[in-house]
């Protein structure tokens, strides 16, 4: 019993000695936090419907609505080029992957998650967020900025979006956004 007892107190002290010696150490620095920064972008957002190379295409929809002509739950991948300028010739500085989905029974509102990449100019290698409820046929609406890469790192802001062009085949979106960033 002695000798239990005096095992379980060189342990004790055993281990309280490694606690003490191996504690993490680090220097304590001033936070210092970059400054942040607004950026203002203007571009436009072109949509293909269908035809020959369709950049928004219907990957899944419910069995509910199979045989609705309301598309209710149906999920969309995009791939849509985004351009300095409505006109089909304008400068294409980037594009916009992602989904979106139909939510409502009328299919006038739906969620959209898209990562708009630019691929020219000053922001070239960065990409904005976007995952917001989108009321589509709505000629203005808002949707949330969630996050970016590159130089819009720990993005959040807001896109403000026109319907500029909307028929059968093509859509054409004004996105106003609003990006702070650090």
């Amino acid at each position: 019993m002695k000798g239990t007892l005096v095992l379980t107190w060189i342990l004790i002290i055993y281990r309280s000695q490694i606690a003490v010696q191996s504690q993490y150490y680090s220097e304590i620095l001033p936070y210092d936090p970059e400054p942040v920064k607004v950026t203002n972008l203007h571009f436009y957002l072109h949509e293909t419907l269908n035809g020959q190379n369709p950049t928004a295409v219907n990957i899944a929809q419910a069995n509910l609505t199979n045989n609705s002509s309301v598309p209710f739950a149906t999920l969309a991948a995009v791939d849509d080029i985004l351009k300095i300028g409505p006109e089909d010739n304008s400068e294409v500085i980037g594009n916009a992957q992602g989904l979106g989905l139909l939510v409502a029974g009328n299919t006038t509102t739906g969620v959209m998650y898209s990562d708009f990449g630019f691929t020219a100019g000053k922001f070239n290698g960065s990409s904005i967020s976007i995952f917001s409820r989108n009321t589509i046929i709505e000629p203005g609406r808002e949707v949330a900025v969630v996050g970016g890469r590159g130089k819009f790192r720990m993005a959040k802001g807001f896109a403000l979006l026109t319907t500029y062009f909307l028929n059968a085949t093509a859509v054409i979106i004004e996105f106003n956004v609003t990006v702070i960033h650090y």
